[in-house]
């Protein structure tokens, strides 16, 4: 299940990318299936394992472009142990929210992009995660938890405020919310619950088959109750880069 929308990100076979917070690697697959030349990073050692065979998995059964390269690096989101510049896109999915230092991390991942390169931040949207946050404390209290709701407002000025230049906006997963609300109301680890379990049946069958039907009722719910949203952004160019 992918939340950022890579056409807009503007990846193409080659770039040098960062999935900043890989976790299970979603984004970093299908950036090397699109030949793009990634590094997982996490602080998870136990996912990035699983992640790195993944990757080999992947190479083993032909399903990413010859050249391609992927590799996995363990370390801290406020202190990234890249190069200036060493990334033309970035991605750094649904992380921001559990950083206490999110400005700091904001600095670093622009740190690493390339004048000219582009990232993509991806957050829980703020109505959504507020009617989360209202009927289920478990939801959020836990460690390394959510620790804060952003607005639309307030993720456009960190991100202006390290640098970036504003691109696009989108909302995924409008069919997730409902799921999760429904989780918050009867128990966040209740999963023997009937109605949860029914509406889980309901979104892996919509992630493997696609139907028309329910790729319409996303289309219609994503502006409304989106649970993500999604923005890109563009690292300017400096005045050198430009003169060349």
């Amino acid at each position: 299940m992918l939340t950022v929308d890579f056409d807009r990100l503007g990846l193409r076979p080659g770039d040098r990318t960062l999935d900043l917070g890989c976790g299970a690697g979603r984004h970093a697959f299908e950036m090397y299936r699109r030949g793009a030349d990634v590094i997982a990073f996490d602080q998870d050692a136990d996912e990035l394992a699983q992640v790195r065979d993944l990757f080999a998995a992947m190479r083993e059964a032909g399903e990413v472009p010859l050249g391609a390269e992927a590799d996995v690096k363990e370390g801290d989101a406020l202190e990234l142990p890249f190069a200036d510049g060493e990334f033309d896109r970035v991605v750094a999915a649904e992380i921001l929210e559990h950083v206490p230092a999110d400005l700091q991390a904001l600095a670093e991942l622009v740190r690493v992009t390339r004048p000219g390169g582009t990232v993509a931040l991806t957050v829980p949207r703020w109505l959504p995660e507020v009617i989360c946050w209202k009927l289920s404390r478990q939801y959020h209290d836990i460690p390394g938890g959510h620790i804060r709701i952003y607005t639309a407002e307030e993720l456009l000025a960190k991100a202006r405020g390290a640098g970036l230049e504003h691109l696009d906006t989108h909302y995924a997963h409008g069919l997730h919310a409902p799921y999760w609300w429904l989780k918050c109301a009867v128990g966040v680890d209740n999963d023997d619950n009937s109605a949860v379990k029914a509406y889980h049946r309901l979104l892996v069958w919509d992630i493997m088959k696609k139907p028309r039907t329910t790729r319409y009722a996303e289309r219609l719910l994503d502006p409304v109750i989106g649970k993500s949203m999604v923005m890109y952004f563009r690292k300017p160019l400096r005045d050198a880069d430009v003169a060349r």
